[in-house]
């Protein structure tokens, strides 16, 4: 059964976007296990449109996850894109700059990783991080030695940071750069069962860090942040989508579905042979039917 999530979620430019009306958990009438059986079959689906982007080689795709902590970045990814070809896809995780990113401006580390023509590429947490954890930290900008005052991170800061992503990713699309922009929206009620499980099974201490903690004390201000970057660079050539994520299974074949739309739209075809080439196939075919 096909669902349109990719409307269902999507944030048209100039929406007017507020997180407080997008709910965390799905209303409608699919359930766990037929999503589970729906998953699976898109994956094949997937599968084969991959197949046809690395064949095209004329274009690629890059989908950037964004979320607040525990809301199931690296879950989606796994069960989501496990089943592609990973000779034609590629995962990037951003963490806190390093010394020599700090040397560049703060798009450099992204440009670095964009998918080649024909792959895919995933961003897990992205540039968008300088407009949301840098805006609720404005101390972290200092970091880049452009800037020596917090005071400087006015209104026109954030204006232009934003002007220069939606410009960034308007150079992309217009070069055959197809964009999924993904904002898994979790509540603050199911992060803290995450971040329970992950400190009451031994198996998931390793995904847990005091940190989380924290960061989880400025919860609104990460709401305002992401509103406010959401509503500043969804656009027709690269939007942004909404999921909720308090249920991964839901999550998940929503992410899918969007990504398999998008896909789709890229009217992508697997290369025509010359009539030579045909000939050789026909000529390679009879000698090979021939052989004893």
């Amino acid at each position: 059964m096909k669902y349109n999530f990719s409307d269902d979620f999507l944030i048209k430019e100039n929406s007017k976007f507020k997180i407080k009306k997008h709910n965390t958990t799905y209303k409608g009438k699919l359930n766990k296990d037929e999503a589970k059986l729906l998953l699976e079959t898109e994956k094949e689906k997937l599968h084969l449109l991959q197949e046809k982007l690395y064949a095209d080689g004329s274009q690629s795709l890059l989908i950037i996850l964004q979320a607040m902590d525990a809301a199931g970045k690296d879950s989606l990814i796994a069960h989501v894109l496990g089943g592609v070809n990973p000779q034609g896809c590629e995962v990037t995780s951003f963490k806190s700059p390093s010394s020599k990113e700090y040397q560049h401006d703060f798009l450099w580390r992204q440009y670095n990783a964009l998918p080649e023509k024909g792959k895919i590429g995933i961003f897990n947490r992205s540039h968008y991080e300088s407009v949301l954890v840098c805006k609720v930290h404005p101390e972290y900008n200092l970091n880049e030695k452009t800037w020596t005052d917090v005071k400087q991170f006015d209104e026109k800061f954030w204006e232009n940071r934003f002007e220069s992503i939606r410009n960034f990713e308007k150079h992309l699309a217009k070069n055959g750069t197809k964009i999924i922009k993904i904002f898994l929206n979790v509540s603050k009620e199911e992060q803290k069962e995450r971040f329970l499980d992950r400190i009451n099974e031994e198996d998931k201490n390793w995904k847990f860090s005091s940190a989380d903690i924290t960061e989880r004390g400025f919860w609104d201000d990460y709401q305002k942040v992401y509103e406010n970057a959401i509503n500043e660079t969804s656009t027709e050539s690269a939007p942004w989508f909404v999921i909720p994520a308090d249920k991964k299974w839901f999550t998940r074949v929503a992410a899918i579905q969007i990504i398999i739309d998008q896909l789709e739209e890229m009217n992508l075809k697997f290369p025509e042979l010359s009539d030579k080439e045909k000939k050789g196939l026909a000529d390679s075919k009879a000698k090979l039917e021939s052989e004893k």
